[in-house]
């Protein structure tokens, strides 16, 4: 594994992440809703410093039938209990990369007439986006590779490193 982002500049970009957020809702209490299990840490950081104090909620997705890449057939493993009709949702994902959750993200929460709909994401990988996808608030442009730390995981390890990192193929 290479180190490519040190803990403390993800320190230092989740605050201001937070403030870019804090500012963009003008003092509106807002609906954060953290994708499982990669974004719950980057939540948590970012929620802390979100004023006002934002509400929680998470979703979890999984695939099902006969997709055979991820992200082709999803559905809700967990979602929301928060109401969204009429509040501004913050959708807060670890990393968008092919874009297919976050795209069936938020075409489902734009059906259930939010005020507003907005995507955050730690990582912005470009390098096999398959469906467009806005990032409103984007803590890292990735350009390759696979990652992990900060929430992100390679079978259940790595997820709780403070510092992101990539892992190299022999």
């Amino acid at each position: 594994m290479r180190r490519i982002i040190g803990a403390g500049a993800v320190a230092r970009r989740v605050a201001e992440l937070a403030r870019e957020i804090s500012a963009h809702y003008g003092g509106e209490r807002i609906l954060c809703v953290g994708v499982l299990k990669g974004a719950c840490l980057f939540l948590a950081d970012l929620a802390r410093r979100i004023a006002p104090e934002p509400e929680i909620d998470f979703v979890k997705l999984s695939s099902y039938g006969s997709g055979t890449r991820p992200g082709e057939s999803l559905r809700f493993e967990l979602d929301v209990s928060a109401p969204i009709a009429g509040r501004q949702v913050l959708l807060v994902e670890d990393i968008v990369d092919t874009g297919r959750s976050a795209r069936f993200l938020l075409d489902r929460f734009a059906e259930r007439n939010p005020a507003g709909l907005k995507l955050c994401a730690f990582l912005d990988k470009q390098e096999r986006r398959e469906v467009q996808v806005a990032v409103d608030f984007s803590g890292f442009a990735l350009a390759k590779g696979f990652v992990v730390g900060y929430g992100m995981d390679f079978a259940e390890r790595y997820r709780m490193r403070n510092a992101v990192f990539e892992i190299l193929q022999p």
